[in-house]
Order: structure tokens, then C-alpha cells, then sequence
């Protein structure tokens, strides 16, 4: 999928499955990229890289075999970043923290050239897979607004109304906290927590923008999507690197003693 088709189909909201990465480890995110997913997305908030890693990491999800774009979690919303993202060669942005339309809206300018949005026009890498015309890069770049504060749920309808906002994201961790969660996990507060997950789905749905979810595994996934979610992100290689350790750990310690 390059990055015109990955563009528009999250914006007709088709179902895509993306996977999620936070270690500076091109080859592996290389290999990833040849697994079968749409996206793969580097978190640059509280991944463990810096601009380096995300263009080395970018450039390795376009290697040959890749059924996958890249996608950036930027650190905020805030011109620098994202147009480091973009230029760096990202398909699209996630953005974190967004409380309010205005927020959004700020997300929006820093995606888009003038006059739509106030990007500079720096194409570098970009400029050898999309665009680099402003319009066609407009075309072929996606801006996501996460949806993650309470303040971001009261105001989800007014977000997603957005001009030129392609789709939300829910981050579940910090929203499960928003809404008086002990914990990131916390399943006291489960009840409250779907139906924010509702309130979000309806609020895209209306607005005719896709609607994104992170998940801890592929399970989860699916159910998302089949809730109405219209993309939906597997997370992360560092968890998934441990887990698989342990089970192979596990399996071969439980093989009883031949002697």
C-alpha cells in the first residue's frame, strides 16, 4: 500500500490494522513491514529514538516487500515535530493530547501548506514518495487527533468536526485515567470507559472521519473493529519482544528433567 491508497482509504473509514513500535531497531521494524500490516507507527512520544531513529526506522518500513506505511506519533502538537515527521518521509501524524477543536485545528495547519495550513516547505525525503506539490502532499498525508483527556472526550464532537482532521485515535491508557481509572488497566471504571469508547465511535461516524484505536494485541483488535472502530493499532514489538521470551522461557522449563 503506498501512501495515496493508505490516505484514502482510511478517509472512505475502510478497516485497516497497523502495528505499533518503540524501539529504535530498523531491521526488525523492517521485517515488521513485511508481515501483512497497513501502517506501522514509531512513537516518537515515548518511543525510544530520537530523529534519527525515526528516519532510519521510516526508510525501513519502505523497503522492498513492504505491505506497510509509516506513521509517526509526534511528541505534541506543535509545528517542529510534525514537519520533522513529515519531512523525514512519514505517511501521516498522530497527535497527542488534542483537548479541543482549536487544538485540532492547530494539528491541521501544521500538516498542510499554505494556504491551507502554515507547513513549511522543506520536502527532503518526503519530497521522493509524496508530493512533494503541496496539493499532492495533501492528498497523500493523513493527520490523526488522539483522543486521550477528559477534556478531549467532552469535547470529541467539536474535535472531529474539524476541517481537514482525517480521523481520532483513542489512547486508552491515559483515557481510562481521565475518567477516574486507578491505573492505565484500572477495570473498576470499565463500564465508564466503553461508553467513552462509544461516545468517540459516533462522534467520527457523524463526522465522517475514521475512527482509531490502540490495543494490546491482536484479539483486541478485531473486537474494536468489529465495534465500529475503522482502524485499529496491535501494540508494541518491545511488550511482544518480552512476552514471546517468557513463553519460549517458560516451555522450555517445563520440560521435565530426562535424567
Amino acid at each position: 500500500m503506498n501512501p495515496a491508497q493508505f490516505a484514502a482509504a482510511l478517509r472512505a473509514r475502510r478497516q485497516l490494522i497497523g502495528y505499533w513500535s518503540l524501539l529504535d531497531a530498523p531491521v526488525a521494524v523492517e521485517r515488521l513491514a513485511r508481515v501483512g500490516y497497513d501502517y506501522i507507527a514509531l512513537d516518537a512520544q515515548h518511543g525510544l529514538f530520537g530523529y534519527q531513529g525515526m528516519l532510519h526506522n521510516l526508510m525501513a518500513i519502505d523497503t522492498k516487500g513492504s505491505t506497510a506505511v509509516g506513521m509517526v506519533r509526534v511528541e505534541a502538537n506543535d509545528p517542529a515535530p510534525i514537519g520533522r515527521a513529515l519531512d523525514a518521509g512519514a505517511t501521516g501524524v498522530i497527535v497527542p493530547l488534542v483537548d479541543s477543536g482549536q487544538d485540532a485545528a492547530d494539528a491541521v495547519a501544521a500538516v498542510r501548506y499554505p494556504p491551507l495550513g502554515n507547513r513549511s516547505f522543506g520536502p527532503m525525503r518526503s519530497g521522493l514518495r509524496i508530493g512533494p506539490a503541496p496539493a499532492e502532499a495533501h492528498d497523500q498525508t493523513v493527520v490523526l487527533a488522539m483522543i486521550e483527556t477528559a477534556n478531549g472526550l467532552a469535547n470529541v464532537e467539536e474535535i472531529c468536526a474539524t476541517p481537514g482532521l482525517d480521523g481520532i485515535y483513542v489512547g486508552p491508557s491515559d483515557l481510562r485515567l481521565a475518567i477516574g481509572g486507578a491505573s492505565s488497566t484500572d477495570p473498576a471504571v470499565a463500564g465508564e470507559f466503553e461508553t467513552a469508547l462509544v461516545t468517540v465511535r459516533e462522534a467520527a461516524a457523524t463526522a465522517g472521519i475514521a475512527a482509531g484505536i490502540h490495543n494490546p494485541d491482536g484479539a483486541s483488535a478485531a473486537q474494536r473493529i468489529a465495534e465500529g472502530f475503522t482502524f485499529a493499532t496491535v501494540a508494541s514489538d518491545v511488550v511482544h519482544l518480552e512476552q514471546s521470551a517468557r513463553q519460549h522461557l517458560t516451555a522450555a522449563r517445563d520440560t521435565e528433567d530426562p535424567r
